[in-house]
């Protein structure tokens, strides 16, 4: 089967993998619709692991239920792409983002489980989801995207009347941004370095202020709008000037979401947190419940998530979306990739 695996640094290739076989326990999927994802983009800037396949976030139709009896050939499913124990205290919890082995054979994100850049995937049949049929094959492989914003705005906390920055203008500061307006933020900004994706989150309806991180007067401009600093700042992109520009936007007493994923070690003014007493908050993936919440407020239109998906591709394009997508200045948002294509 056709697959697009990680060749080497910032190269992908279009090779011929072996056909999964059915093992009657696991649900065999052909993929009709994968996203490509920020930490992707991570991988393929590193060049490794070589071999990987990627794609955890995809819409695809059942082959094989395996040992889901409630699944048919030919129902359209997405699943949670981790790889929890099922037994320990966070999967018991409900919590499975926590579980020490949840991205040990992650879906597209290990190299022993590979992804839905490939027209069939195996999956645990714990894992899979069923769509409702009024749901679009894009807004299905939108749930996993869109449920880790859920995640971090219900981490933040937010209230009626706060302010709330966003730093970062790709598919999940923008749909945190979404969730912020949904909770009843008074002022919703959100920062990017590319003016185009930052002009985005306007057009789109999701962010009324666009702040230019590239300007040297931006953090002064910050506080002045926010009246002394954001009572939240949802920081999503993971670098060290990002995570510095969240604190130093965050009003005293505030609260900072890091939920950019930083690949390497990272440097930030902790002194500035320590004077402005600002309460520092990890948020990885989501719950179980969430990512069936997202799905159901996709469902039932309570959120449109279909603008944010910026065109559809084939796996022989998929090499040049990467590039395309890194180069600072695309106003693309979500690329969807389609193996049939």
């Amino acid at each position: 089967m056709k697959s697009v695996i990680i060749k080497d640094k910032k190269l992908l290739e279009v090779t011929e993998l072996e056909n999964i076989i059915p093992d009657g326990k696991n649900v065999i999927i052909e993929v009709t619709k994968a996203g490509i994802c920020g930490s992707d983009i991570h991988n393929w800037e590193a060049g490794e692991p070589k071999g990987l396949v990627m794609g955890h976030e995809y819409c695809g139709k059942v082959i094989n239920p395996g040992s889901r009896s409630d699944l048919n050939i030919g129902d359209r499913v997405t699943s949670l792409p981790i790889s929890p124990c099922g037994v320990c205290q966070a999967c018991k919890t409900g919590n499975p983002q926590y579980c020490a082995h949840t991205w040990e054979n992650a879906l597209g994100l290990s190299i022993s489980n590979q992804g839905a850049y490939g027209e069939i995937i195996k999956v645990n049949p714990d894992l899979v989801l069923k769509a409702p049929e009024n749901m679009t094959d894009e807004e299905i492989a939108m749930v996993e995207p869109v449920a880790v914003g859920l995640h971090a705005v219900h981490l933040a906390n937010i209230t009626v009347g706060q302010k709330v920055l966003v730093i970062g203008g790709g598919i999940i500061g923008l749909v945190s941004a979404m969730f912020a307006n949904n909770e009843g933020a008074s002022l919703v900004a959100l920062s990017e370095t590319n003016e185009k994706r930052g002009q985005n989150a306007i057009n789109l309806g999701v962010a009324e202020k666009f702040l230019d991180a590239k300007n040297p007067n931006f953090i002064n401009e910050a506080l002045e709008i926010s009246n002394g600093g954001f009572d939240v700042v949802l920081e999503c992109c993971g670098n060290s000037q990002a995570v510095t520009s969240a604190i130093m936007a965050c009003r005293p007493g505030g609260k900072v979401i890091l939920v950019g994923v930083a690949t390497t070690n990272i440097e930030v003014p902790t002194v500035m947190a320590v004077l402005k007493e600002i309460s520092l908050q990890g948020a990885i993936a989501y719950t179980k419940e969430e990512f069936i919440t997202t799905m159901d407020l996709i469902s039932k239109k309570k959120i449109d998530v279909s603008k944010f998906v910026s065109e559809t591709i084939s796996l022989e394009k998929v090499q040049e979306a990467f590039i395309e997508l890194t180069n600072g200045s695309s106003e693309k948002i979500k690329v969807l990739i389609n193996p049939k294509l």
